[in-house]
């Protein structure tokens, strides 16, 4: 289940998007088992649920799967919870995954494209009586030509105030999820992109540093993917392997969808040239909740990881050396000057004695 506010001045057409509500059940595209889903503020109170019928009693969310060119009908039931009528609008959305990993219904000024574009309610708006419920059907026609695999949206309720205080419109938003499988062939995949790595020394030139692997998740397939995985480094031919710890698993990534991801590993030996290799292992979840782990993919990168600090002392310890040569060379060069010098000064004496 979903539940939002937003926000937008009344005096211009851009809008500020506040989250007051937190969105319900989302960690797996089918839901979780909750209960109804409450939007309230002031007098202003309501809820929304699923129906009881054919397809199940107290779902969570509305989960099916269809083939193309096959239809849907179900109903959510609405509630007025408050001592006010209210007067709400209806309307489909798509869903989409946000950058804090929950999921998101696009706002109605946005064009859905799929779920949200083939549900249609049976009214776009509901008057509802303090204290009374209604049932507002809706229908998923699916198109002839879609393609098979995961599609996620919801159905909507929304009320709109005006904030006097603040100048504002205040857009409340609460609506179920909708999870679509298409029938066809399903095909989940995920990629590693965008793999690199990283290395910060230690002023300890004989210590270890970390490493930072940082890449991008991508959805590939057409099926809604959830991974979990294991990142390493080592040294040349395998040599010093070191794992990343405990690394934050994505979220749940709807096809087509990216997320980014870095590890640090720590204690990596500074063994000049590093290979990082990050393993994924897909996991999908179907409509029962069963979660099945997928054949895995590997990517590996390479990076240089240089002990700073003791090519420092090297490099000092060889310019000593060679100072201390060149200083031993001049030296030589000067005893010998001097040598040569009192040589021919004696052979001189030598001679004018001889001529005496």
């Amino acid at each position: 289940m979903y539940a939002s506010v937003t926000r937008w001045k009344t005096t211009t057409t851009t809008s500020l998007r506040t989250i007051a509500l937190a969105l319900l059940a989302t960690s797996a595209v089918v839901g979780l088992a909750t209960g109804p889903a409450l939007a309230a503020d002031g007098d202003v109170a309501w809820t929304v649920r699923t129906a009881s019928n054919s397809y199940g009693a107290a779902r969570s969310s509305f989960s099916y799967t269809v083939n193309p060119g096959g239809v849907v009908e179900d109903q959510m039931v609405v509630a007025n919870r408050g001592p006010v009528p209210l007067n709400l609008a209806v309307y489909a959305a798509d869903g989409f995954t946000t950058g804090g990993g929950q999921l998101d219904l696009l706002p109605r000024d946005k064009k859905s494209v799929a779920v949200g574009a083939w549900s249609h309610a049976d009214t776009g708006s509901v008057a509802i009586q303090p204290g009374k419920t209604v049932q507002v059907p809706f229908r998923i026609s699916v198109p002839g030509n879609a393609t098979p695999g995961d599609y996620v949206g919801g159905i909507l309720t929304s009320l709109t105030q005006a904030d006097q205080a603040q100048g504002v419109n205040v857009d409340r938003r609460l609506g179920i999820r909708i999870a679509l499988r298409v029938g066809g062939e399903l095909k989940p995949s995920l990629a590693i992109e965008d793999l690199h790595v990283t290395y910060a020394g230690t002023l300890n030139p004989f210590g270890r540093g970390d490493a930072t692997v940082t890449y991008r998740i991508h959805n590939t397939g057409n099926a809604a993917l959830a991974g979990q995985q294991a990142v390493s480094v080592s040294g040349p031919f395998g040599s010093l392997r070191v794992k990343a710890g405990t690394i934050t698993p994505p979220p749940q990534l709807l096809p087509g969808e990216s997320w980014s991801m870095t590890a640090p590993v720590h204690g990596v030996a500074p063994v000049a040239w590093l290979a990082a290799t990050a393993t994924l292992t897909p996991v999908l979840t179907d409509a029962s909740g069963s979660i099945t782990p997928l054949t895995p993919v590997q990517a590996t990168t390479h990076g240089w990881a240089l002990p700073w600090m003791l090519v420092l002392v090297l490099v000092v310890l060889i310019a000593a050396l060679v100072g201390v040569l060149l200083y031993r060379r001049r030296d030589r060069a000067r005893r010998k000057t001097r040598e040569d010098a009192r040589v021919r000064d004696a052979v001189e004496q030598a001679l004018r004695g001889q001529q005496a």
